[in-house]
């Protein structure tokens, strides 16, 4: 999500709602339209209050989902790296078989998912390597305590690689629900509603402005910043990008390519299975 668009709208927001007080100030009477303005404020902290509960619960939530999502691409671009050097110790046909099948499913996450769940189109599509590693594996028979080890350690880094997978793409979902954000926009409606009762003649416009334009632009800012830890992947300042996982695809393409071979790969660059 780009932040021109939440900026421009902000902006406008904050206009409409200075010019909203300031034509209700021309009518106002000296000292606003609260006579008693001790328990207007109690009142109005109260609302405050609660507004603020509502969203330090929100931000909480969804930065938890966010570093959650970005941890989880951090632990799988890892597991990848280490899962490459245990196949190392299968032998040397299958270590070559799923040193590439690793690098294609590198490659996949950089060019097939990343960019799915940038559009919000990944929903439970599986990254097709995973599965070739699987079936690859399950022709290997290990021979010797070292290949044996190799081997039980590759199924548990298998299983941390996925687990990672889901912690990265659980964020791409958005957690917060659309009643949250019915809950936060009429939270901040409230509260610029009663603003508005403030309105005093006798005060000077430019103050008068400042107080409500600080407010809007405060809570508004706010909201972008819970919108864009809830789309954690989506373009723009802030968007989280596939850097663990291209780091660690240039360790195995480029830094090892003297050291391991790992045959003709059967992708792309983009990931995609090569025919033939």
């Amino acid at each position: 999500m780009s932040l021109l668009l939440p900026v421009i709208a902000l902006v406008f927001t904050a206009g409409l709602a200075i010019a909203a007080l300031l034509f209700l100030r021309r009518g106002a009477p000296d000292g606003s339209y609260i006579k008693d303005s001790d328990r207007a404020s109690g009142i109005f902290g109260v609302l405050a209050t609660g507004f603020a509960f509502v969203l330090g619960f929100i931000i909480f939530l969804a930065f938890s989902s966010y570093d959650a999502s970005r941890a989880g691409a951090e632990v799988e671009a890892l597991k990848v790296a280490q899962m490459f050097q245990a196949a190392q110790f299968m032998g040397d046909e299958p270590s070559a078989e799923l040193g590439g099948e690793l690098i294609c499913y590198g490659r996949y996450v950089v060019g097939q998912e990343w960019p799915a769940m940038e559009d919000d189109t990944l929903e439970d599509n599986l990254n097709p390597w995973g599965l070739e590693m699987f079936r690859t594996l399950q022709t290997v028979q290990p021979e010797g305590a070292v290949e044996e080890t190799a081997y039980a350690k590759w199924i548990d880094l298998s299983s941390e690689r996925e687990e990672a997978r889901q912690d990265r793409i659980h964020g791409a979902e958005g957690v917060i629900p659309v009643t949250l954000w019915v809950l936060l926009l009429l939270g901040a409606l409230m509260v610029l509603t009663y603003m508005m009762f403030f309105a005093d003649s006798g005060e000077r416009a430019i103050v008068q402005a400042m107080q409500i334009g600080t407010v809007v632009v405060l809570m508004g800012a706010t909201m972008i910043l819970i919108q864009r830890l809830n789309d954690p992947f989506g373009e723009g300042p802030g968007g989280l990008e596939p850097t663990a996982m291209e780091r660690t695809l240039g360790l195995l393409e480029v830094q090892l390519a003297d050291e391991v071979d790992t045959g003709p790969l059967p992708c792309a660059e983009n990931g995609e299975l090569v025919e033939g």
